[in-house]
Order: structure tokens, then sequence, then C-alpha cells
């Protein structure tokens, strides 16, 4: 057997565990999700986004006095500068996504110490850029639609004041509430495509800023961030839920995804999305608007044989139809996923500095050998 037979490549990464870690364990077979040994289900039921993310930060639930503090500091972190504000004018066609990236990357520059990547400074930009990331995403839109950016407000919570700032309407605290929920159950995921970015960008040794704006630019890609957002496209193509089924036989014919079905994890349905799915069946009946609700339900009625088969319903399928109802623009489905990410990318950031080596493996080379250079008059 030859040097290269004997090496174990495992594409994707698929199983590879590169580190230790304490801010969240997923179990793919059952099904499960903790977040610093809390399990989901409990999180998703009692906490709200500020506890979480202090959670994920600081590495247990927070005292009343310390979620107060915590609460403060981020709500005295929300306003974005006017330089900031500016750069967001300049890239206002630009897709979401890209316009939060260079936000959050040029936001660095007003740092004075954004070299200073000890854990106890690194955190705490790691708040401040949690704190902005709403700020800056519903500022770009506003611009976007021709509108001045709404300043946020210190009285209303993470979620309802990103709301707020969307539209300028103080949000109906159901509504709030569901957003709050959707970000506690996106906040942190392991070591997925966008958490490993902000790692690697760590293991250099560069500043939490290039390594959630790294966080940003791999969310944005469709087979990572973007489910939601496709998940309201098909319902869209489908029509209405009579068309739901042939759509699914037709889709699965053609060997072709049904978008929202099946994690490079979880074998099992996600142990999120059956937290979304019930909000949305309420929100759809609260609002009487039970179109959405309707085609994705039969959709994940014609799926069911399949979850036998490790593929169903994940996080993305539900919280789609809940941005639908509450009228969110579809371009803003992505960065909300990022708005909630930013607790956990810090938190992987913190634990790759704490312990920290440079993340750099190898790919086994398979080309030709020993080609002879030909010079150029002679090609």
């Amino acid at each position: 057997m030859s040097e290269q037979e004997k090496i174990d490549i495992r594409r994707g990464l698929r199983d590879v565990y590169i580190d230790r870690t304490h801010s969240s364990f997923i179990d793919g077979k059952k099904g499960h999700l903790l977040y610093r040994g809390f399990n989901i289900d409990d999180l998703a039921q009692n906490s709200c986004f500020e506890e979480t993310a202090y959670l994920l930060l600081y590495g247990d639930l927070p005292s009343a006095k310390q979620l107060s503090d915590f609460d403060d500091l981020l709500k005295s972190s929300r306003t974005i500068p006017t330089e900031i504000l500016e750069v967001l004018n300049i890239v206002k066609a630009s897709h979401p996504m890209d316009a939060l990236r260079t936000a959050i990357s040029a936001s660095s520059a007003l740092e004075n110490d954004v070299e200073d990547i000890s854990l106890e400074s690194t955190l705490m930009k790691g708040i401040k850029l949690t704190a902005m990331a709403p700020t800056i995403v519903a500022a770009h839109y506003r611009l976007s639609i021709g509108k001045d950016p709404i300043s946020p407000r210190d009285d209303l919570s993470h979620a309802g004041n990103f709301l707020y700032m969307i539209s300028g309407e103080t949000p109906d605290p159901e509504d709030a509430a569901l957003i709050d929920k959707d970000f506690v159950l996106h906040a942190e995921h392991g070591i997925n495509a966008s958490s490993f970015a902000a790692r690697i960008a760590a293991s250099t040794k560069a500043d939490i800023h290039c390594a959630v704006t790294a966080g940003i630019a791999v969310l944005k890609g469709p087979s990572h961030g973007g489910a939601a957002e496709g998940v309201m496209q098909m319902a869209l193509e489908i029509g209405s839920k009579e068309n739901a089924r042939d759509y699914v036989k037709s889709r699965l014919k053609n060997r072709k995804v049904i978008v929202g079905f099946g994690h490079r994890v979880y074998r099992t349905e996600d142990p999120r999305a059956k937290h979304l799915k019930e909000d949305a069946r309420k929100l759809s009946e609260r609002k009487g608007d039970p179109k959405w609700f309707g085609i994705l339900e039969e959709v994940a009625d014609a799926m069911e044989p399949y979850a036998r088969k490790g593929i169903a319903q994940n996080v993305d399928f539900w919280s789609g139809a809940i941005y639908q109802i509450l009228s969110i623009p579809e371009q803003l489905y992505i960065p909300i996923f990022a708005m909630g990410r930013v607790p956990g990318w810090t938190a992987q950031v913190l634990e790759q500095l704490d312990n920290n080596i440079l993340l750099r493996p190898r790919l086994l080379y398979i080309g030709d050998k020993n080609r002879e250079y030909i010079k150029m008059e002679n090609r």
C-alpha cells in the first residue's frame, strides 16, 4: 500500500473533531441540542436571547443583577457611529448580508484596541457586535428602500428593538417574543461552517472583527444560512396546499432536494424545528393568514416517510414561514440568522483563543509531478 493510499481523507471534514468545547453539544441521532449543558427545549420555552447570550459568553445562567447589567451593556452599545451609516449608505443596493459583513469589518477601524485579542477585550467587543448587528441590518434595510434609519430604543428587548427599527412601529409583544425565540434557537450550533470560519480566523490571532466578518461571509452561502429564504421561495412556487404533495413527488422523482429538510448532523428532526412549528401555527391563526403554514404543513406531511431515512425538518423550515407571516422582507431572513449567531461565534472565538493552535489542515495532491516547463516560444 502506497503512502497516499494510507491517508484517510474525510471530505467535508465529516465526523472530524478538531478540538474540545464547552459551548454546545449536538446528538444528531437522538435530536438533542445543549447550550453549556442546558437543553434547547428548556431555553426555548423559558429563556430570552439576552439571557442565552450571557450563558454562551460567560458559561452560566446569570443572576437577576447580572442579566440586568448585561442587558444595559447591550442597550448602550446598540447605536452605530455615523461613519458606519455612511458606509451602509454607500452599499445600500447590496445584499443585506454583504452590507452587514462590510459594516462589521469597517467598524474595526473605529475601535481603539482592535488588535487586543485578550479574552476580556475580545468578549467586550463580541458583546458590542452582538448589540450593533440588528442596528446595522435595520439601518441598511431602511436605506435600501429610500427611508431614513431609525435610532434604537433602550426600552425594548433585543428582538423587539430590531422589529421597531425596521418598521418604526412598536411591535406586538407576541411578535417580538417569536423573533426572540428565533434568536435563541440560532445562537450556537457547534462547529458549523461559519463557526469553523470564525475559529480559523481566530487561530491566526486575527481579531474578533475579522472572525465575525468571516462567519457572516460563510453564513451567506445557500448551503448554510439561506435555507429559510429558500423555503419561502418554495412555498411561493407551490402556491397552495393542494399543490404541495404533487410538488414534493415531482421534486423527489427528479432527484431534487426539498428545501428545509435534512441536516449535516441531525439524522432525526432538528430539535429546534418543533418549537417553531407550533409557533408558526399559532401565529398564522392569530394573524388570520393560514396560507403559508398550510402549504408547509402539507409539505411536511408528504415528507414524513423520509424522516426514517434521516431527511427530517430542520430549523429553517418553519422560521421562514414565521418571517413571512410577520411581513419581514425576504432579504432579511439570513441576517436574522446572523444576528442570533454573533454570541455563538464570539463564544467559539473565545474558546479558540483560550487554547490556541493554528488550524491548518492539508490536501492530498493527486496531480501530475515532474512536468517539464516549456518556454513560451515553444508552446
